[in-house]
C-alpha cells in the first residue's frame, strides 16, 4: 500500500536523522549537518544503505517542512526587532550582500561560469545561518558582547536578504524558462515590496484580532487548527501570487511575532516544526551523491575559502559604512561566516528548476559543514585576529577610517539638528508604505476578480455585476490611503516651500507659488503611478470609471470621516507595532552588556523539562555562594522577571540569565541544566477525592484543621466534612474535628493513603 510505504519511509528517515543528528550534536556540530548526512545515508545514491528509494514520496513532507521552517524563522524576526536594529544596520547588511554578490560574479566570470550559476552561488553564500550563529555565540558566551550583538543583528537581517534573494532568483529562473517578457529586476522587487506591504498590513490588522478571538472563544486544539490553516493558506496564496511557499510562511511568522500569542504559537508548533524540518533537510541530503561530494572536494575547499574571505570583507565594510568601530566590525564579521538553512533552500530552488547542476547540492553541504567547523575558533579568537589585522593595516587606511567615522558622526549630529528632516522623514515613510499598499491592492486585483467571477459568474445580479461591485469595493478600500498619501504630500510641499524661501525678501509671495508647484508635481506623479497599475481592458475600464465617480462623490461627502478612519487605522497599526516595545527580554535588557574591566560575562540557559533544579527557589540553589554567578533575570513564557529575589521558584522552560566570570557562568549553566532523571512525575491526572472516617482514638480528634501537620506533610486537602446529617463544604482552618467525622479528602491515591494511615494511628498529640 502506498500509504504504508510512505509511513515506512518516514520512520526510516526520522530514526536515522535522530541517531546521526545526536552524534553531530555530541561532536559540537549543528544537527542540520546530521540531517543532511542522514539523507545521504538513506537516499538512493548510497547503496547498500538505500533504505528510501522513492524520493517523490518524501517531497511533499519536505515542502511541509519548508513551510514550518520558514514560519519559525519569521517568528524570530518581528517588526519590533527590525525597528530596534534600525535602518543603519539594514543598510549595512544589504551593502554586505551586494559586495558578496559582485565578488562572486567576478570570481565566477574568471572561472567561466554562467551568470545564472554565479547568481545562485552568490545567493548561497551571502546569507549566514542565524540558528547556528546564535548557538555558537551562546556556547562561547559572546552573545551579550557588543560584537556578538552586532553579529546577531547581521544574521537576523540576512534572513530578510535571503527572502528577497529567493524572489529575485525565482524571477531569474522564470525569465530563463521563457518568460522574458516579464518584469525586470526593478519591477520584480517593486511588486515583491507591494505584496509584502499588502500582506503585512492586512495581516497585522486581521491576525492579532483573530488570535485574540480564538483565545477567548476556542480551546487550544481549535486555536492550533486555526493558526495552521492561516499558515498553509498564506503560503499557498504567496505561491499563487508568483512567489514561493516560503515567503507566505515567513510573512505569517513575522506577523504572529508582533502579537502576545507568539510564545504560545512557538510552543504549539515546536514539535511539528522539528519533525518536518528534519524531513526537509533529509530530503535535501537524499539528493546528494557521496561520490560527487568526494570528487568535488577541491571545489568545496576553494568555495569555502572564498566564502570566508568574502563574508568577512563584506560584513566588515557594511558595518564600517554605518560607523561601527573597526575592531568591533571585524569581530562581528568573523562571527557571521557560517552558511546554513537558506543556502540549502536556494540550492534546492536552482536544482529543481534546472537552473544549476546537481553538484550545487554537495557544494552547499560541504561549504556549510566546513564553515560550521571554522566558526567556533573564529569566534573565540576574533579579538586576537582583529587586533592582528588592524595592527597590519596601512597608515593611510587608518587615517581615512578615522576621518570617515568622524565625518559620519558630524553628519548624524547635523541630521538630528535638521528640523526639516526630522519633520519630513516620518511622512516620507508613510507615503512609501501607503503607495506600496495601494500598489499591492491594484496589482493583485485582477487575479482576485478572476476568483470572484469564477465563483459567482460574470453576470451575477446584473451584467458585469461582480466586476462593478468588486471595483467599487476596491475603490473604497484604496480611498482612505490615497487621501492620506495626498495629505502627507501636501504637508511636505508646505514644509519644503517654507524652508526654501525663508531667507528671501519676497518669501510671503513666493512660498504659496512654490507650494503650488510642488503639489502639482506630486499630483502628476501620483497620476502616473496609479495609471500604470489600473486595468484598461474590456469591461474593467467602465468599472473603473464608475468607481472613480463613486469615489469622487464619497471623497466630497465623507472626506473628514475618511481622514478619521485612516488615522484610527494608523494608530491601531502603531499600537500593534509598539506593544511590548519596552518589554524586557533576555537579549535586550539594558544591563546585559560586556564589562571587560570586571571580567563579567552574561549568558542564557534554558531549563530542561526534567531539570533537577525545577521547583526550587533561587535561594535554595545558592548559586552565588556555591558557584559565584548570579541570576540577573528570568524569561518565562515571554515575560521578563528582572533581578528575581531568592524566593523566586524556577520552572521547566524558564530562560535564566546568569552573570559572572566566564568560568562561573559556564558552571552555573551546567548546574541549572543538569538532568538526573529523578524528577518527580506529574500526578495531576490521578488526583481524586475519597471519604475517610476519623476513628474514636485518632490523633486528629479534638484538633483544628490548621493544627494537623499531616495535611501539609502528605499534601492533601480536606474539602468537606460530613458530621451526622450535616455537610460542611470547604471548612475553615479553625474547624475542630470530632470522632466519627467523615472527611472528604482531595489528593493522589498515594497521598490519600498516607493520610489515612496517619488518621488511624493512636498516638498522643506530641506526634503531631
Amino acid at each position: 500500500m502506498p500509504g504504508i510505504e510512505f509511513i515506512q519511509d518516514l520512520a526510516v528517515i526520522l530514526v536515522v536523522a535522530g541517531i546521526v543528528g545526536w552524534a553531530c550534536q555530541r561532536a559540537g556540530l549543528s544537527v542540520v549537518v546530521g540531517y543532511l548526512v542522514a539523507g545521504m545515508i538513506v537516499g538512493p545514491h548510497t547503496p547498500p544503505f538505500s533504505l528510501v528509494r522513492d524520493e517523490a514520496r518524501v517531497e511533499t513532507a519536505a515542502q511541509v517542512g519548508l513551510v514550518f521552517l520558514m514560519f519559525a524563522i519569521g517568528l524570530k524576526l518581528s517588526l519590533r526587532r527590525l525597528r530596534r536594529l534600525g535602518g543603519a544596520m539594514l543598510l549595512a547588511v544589504f551593502v554586505s550582500a551586494g559586495l558578496i554578490y559582485y565578488l562572486t560574479r567576478t570570481a565566477g566570470a574568471l572561472a567561466e561560469r554562467s551568470s545564472l550559476e554565479c547568481a545562485f552561488l552568490a545567493g548561497m553564500i551571502m546569507v549566514s545561518s542565524s540558528a547556528i550563529i546564535s548557538k555558537i555565540l551562546q556556547e562561547t558566551g559572546a552573545n551579550h558582547e557588543r560584537a556578538g550583538q552586532l553579529a546577531l543583528g547581521v544574521s537576523v537581517l540576512e534572513d530578510v536578504v535571503a527572502v528577497v534573494m529567493l524572489t529575485v532568483l525565482n524571477s531569474l529562473v522564470w525569465r530563463g524558462a521563457g518568460g522574458a517578457g516579464g518584469p525586470g529586476l526593478a519591477g520584480t522587487l517593486g511588486l515583491f515590496g507591494a505584496f509584502v506591504v499588502l500582506a503585512g498590513v492586512v495581516g497585522l490588522l486581521f491576525v492579532p484580532w483573530l488570535l485574540k478571538r480564538m483565545s477567548i472563544a476556542a480551546d487550544e486544539e481549535l486555536q492550533t487548527l486555526g493558526i495552521a490553516a492561516l499558515l498553509f493558506g498564506l503560503a499557498v496564496l504567496a505561491q499563487h501570487a508568483g512567489y514561493s511557499l516560503a515567503l507566505g510562511a515567513f510573512l505569517l511568522g513575522t506577523i504572529v511575532a508582533e502579537t502576545p500569542h507568539r510564545h504560545q504559537v512557538e510552543r504549539t508548533f515546536a514539535g511539528m516544526r522539528d519533525v518536518f524540518s528534519a524531513v526537509f533537510f533529509v530530503a535535501i541530503g537524499m539528493q546528494i551523491d557521496v561520490r560527487e561530494l568526494g570528487a568535488s572536494w577541491a571545489v568545496i575547499l576553494g568555495v569555502t575559502a572564498f566564502t570566508l574571505v568574502a563574508r568577512v570583507f563584506g560584513a566588515t565594510t557594511g558595518l564600517l559604512l554605518i560607523g561601527t568601530a573597526p575592531r568591533e566590525a571585524l569581530r562581528a564579521a568573523l562571527t557571521v561566516t557560517t552558511i546554513g538553512e537558506f543556502s540549502f533552500i536556494i540550492a534546492q530552488l536552482g536544482v529543481t528548476a534546472g537552473a544549476v547542476p546537481r553538484k550545487f547540492y554537495p557544494l552547499a553541504v560541504g561549504v556549510s559543514l566546513l564553515t560550521t567547523l571554522a566558526a567556533p575558533p573564529l569566534v573565540k579568537n576574533s579579538g586576537r585576529i582583529a587586533d592582528a589585522l588592524l595592527a597590519r593595516q596601512p597608515r593611510w587606511l587608518e587615517d581615512w577610517l578615522a576621518y570617515y567615522l568622524g565625518w559620519l558622526e558630524r553628519l548624524r549630529a547635523r541630521g538630528r539638528r535638521n528640523l526639516l528632516w526630522q519633520l519630513s522623514r516620518k511622512r516620507l515613510l508613510q507615503i512609501g508604505t501607503g503607495m506600496m499598499f495601494v500598489t499591492g491592492l491594484l496589482v493583485f486585483s485582477e487575479p482576485l476578480l478572476a476568483l470572484v467571477e469564477g465563483a459567482l459568474g460574470r453576470d451575477w445580479l446584473f451584467p458585469h455585476g461582480p466586476a462593478v461591485i468588486f471595483w467599487t469595493t476596491l475603490g473604497g478600500l484604496v480611498l482612505a490611503p490615497l487621501v492620506a498619501i495626498w495629505r502627507n504630500c501636501s504637508a511636505l510641499a508646505l514644509l519644503c516651500a517654507q524652508v526654501s524661501v525663508q531667507d528671501h525678501p519676497q518669501a510671503g509671495r513666493l512660498a504659496p507659488l512654490v507650494e503650488t508647484c510642488l503639489k502639482t508635481a506630486a499630483g502628476a506623479a501620483l497620476y502616473v503611478w496609479l495609471a500604470s497599475f489600473l486595468p484598461v481592458r474590456g469591461a474593467a475600464k467602465w468599472a473603473i470609471v464608475a468607481t472613480v465617480l463613486l469615489a469622487g462623490a464619497a471623497l466630497l461627502l465623507f472626506r473628514r470621516r475618511l481622514v478619521r478612519w485612516h488615522s484610527e487605522l494608523e494608530v491601531e497599526l502603531q499600537s500593534l507595532l509598539g506593544a511590548g516595545e519596552g518589554r524586557m527580554s533576555a537579549t535586550t535588557v539594558p544591563w546585559a552588556q560586556s564589562h571587560a574591566e570586571w571580567r563579567l560575562s552574561v549568558a542564557e540557559c534554558l531549563l530542561p523539562d526534567l531539570a533537577d533544579c525545577q521547583g526550587k527557589k533561587i535561594g535554595e540553589l545558592a548559586l552565588r555562594s556555591r558557584l559565584g554567578c548570579s541570576v540577573m533575570g528570568i524569561e518565562r513564557q515571554g515575560y521578563m522577571i528582572q533581578v528575581p529575589g531568592p524566593d523566586t521558584v524556577l520552572y521547566p522552560q524558564d530562560k535564566v540569565l546568569l552573570m559572572g566570570t566566564a568560568e562561573q557562568v559556564a558552571a552555573g549553566r551546567k548546574f541549572l541544566t543538569a538532568v538526573s532523571g529523578g524528577a518527580a512525575v506529574s500526578e495531576f491526572g490521578e488526583v481524586r477525592t475519597e471519604l475517610l472516617a476519623v476513628p474514636a482514638r485518632s490523633q486528629a480528634a479534638g484538633r483544628m484543621l490548621r493544627e494537623l501537620g499531616a495535611i501539609g506533610a502528605e499534601r492533601v486537602q480536606v474539602v468537606g466534612i460530613k458530621r451526622g446529617a450535616r455537610r460542611i463544604l470547604s471548612p475553615g482552618s479553625e474547624e475542630v474535628l470530632r470522632p466519627g467525622d467523615e472527611l472528604l479528602v482531595l489528593g493522589t491515591p498515594q497521598r490519600i493513603g498516607g493520610f489515612r494511615d496517619w488518621l488511624t494511628e493512636e498516638q498522643g498529640p506530641e506526634a503531631i
